[in-house]
């Protein structure tokens, strides 16, 4: 088993990370990272629908999808993640968390599996897992809430459930906690946890080794970042067929917008209200259609078409707010 503590801090790469030694690599893999803020969700959700897009902008927080289901989480340096990849594995989630409750339980802290996913600490949830196989390997990975920001994780995703309708995988939020509360030694630190859990696991495995990133390793990852991880199509773009509806008050008047979305693109559009125009508004509906469902590109269209002939006494970026 090669046992890695990858030092970046990068979401796109870090994502990329794994899929590289998932697919280039046929050694089991152990992986240790923590990445900067970041919102990461799950294979099969809608991302716009799991995040607070103004707050996250505003922070600067990246949106990364993985390739494994279940729900979206939050990430910052306060949390430590794991990953398994191993070759011929039963799949289980107790199997792959078994190493880290143990660690846990040594340290004072009465940690536990629970439901399908979840690992928790007097019935508040501190780690969510989730896996995927490809070509008999299994990729397991979790969450370890340390000492995350918890304002943070609760304003990045808290979204108006109203706006969407889709049938994507929700995430179901749930009373979370950090590991650092429930510690005896509370000069412990996420970087501790990060040692204490690596020696456990190179304790356990015979064959386990060190492995530090090569040259090589990183120029195939960054290849992936490039073509895959941070981009808008792998991001957003792989969300489902969704519905999406907002109505805000201006000026102008009364606007209320409703899409329905394919692939991250508008492909019908409906605007009503009370506003007035000078020119008919089905226009400014077909320069909308095909568009991405992304700031900019509709931002690039509304400048180009000259909003106030279709919408009175409202600002470009008044009506750009209706979409998100």
């Amino acid at each position: 088993m090669l046992c890695i503590y990858n030092p970046s801090t990068e979401p796109y790469f870090n994502l990329a990370a794994e899929e590289y030694f998932l697919d280039s690599c046929q050694e089991d893999v152990f992986m240790l990272w923590r990445n900067e803020p970041a919102i990461i969700v799950g294979k099969f959700q809608n991302s716009l629908a799991e995040i607070n897009l103004d707050y996250v902008q505003e922070k600067h927080i990246k949106v990364v999808r993985r390739q494994t289901g279940g729900g979206a989480v939050f990430h910052d340096l306060g949390n430590l993640n794991f990953t398994f990849i191993e070759n011929d594995s039963n799949g289980n989630f107790q199997t792959f968390t078994e190493p880290i409750l143990k660690v846990l339980n040594q340290l004072g802290v009465d940690a536990r599996f629970e439901g399908r996913n979840d690992l928790t600490i007097n019935g508040m949830k501190f780690s969510g897992n989730a896996q995927c196989v490809h070509h008999n390997r299994t990729l397991h990975h979790g969450t370890l809430l340390f000492a995350s920001e918890m304002t943070n994780l609760s304003q990045a995703l808290k979204v108006n459930p109203l706006k969407f309708q889709d049938k994507a995988v929700k995430s179901v939020r749930k009373r979370v906690t950090n590991i650092s509360e429930h510690l005896p030694d509370k000069s412990f630190t996420v970087m501790d946890l990060k040692d204490a859990i690596m020696q456990y696991v190179k304790s356990t495995n015979a064959n386990a080794v060190n492995y530090e990133l090569t040259d090589n390793d990183k120029a195939n990852i960054q290849r992936l970042v490039e073509e895959k991880y941070s981009t808008w199509e792998w991001n957003f773009g792989s969300s489902p067929r969704y519905t999406f509806q907002k109505a805000i008050k201006t000026k102008g008047g009364m606007i209320e917008l409703y899409l329905l979305l394919d692939k991250g693109c508008i492909k019908e559009i409906k605007i009503y209200g009370d506003f007035f125009a000078l020119k008919d508004i089905h226009e400014l509906e077909q320069r909308l259609t095909g568009v991405q469902h992304n700031k900019e590109q509709l931002a690039a269209v509304i400048a180009e078409v000259g909003l106030s002939d279709y919408i009175r006494q409202v600002e470009e970026e008044e009506f750009l707010q209706l979409f998100f």
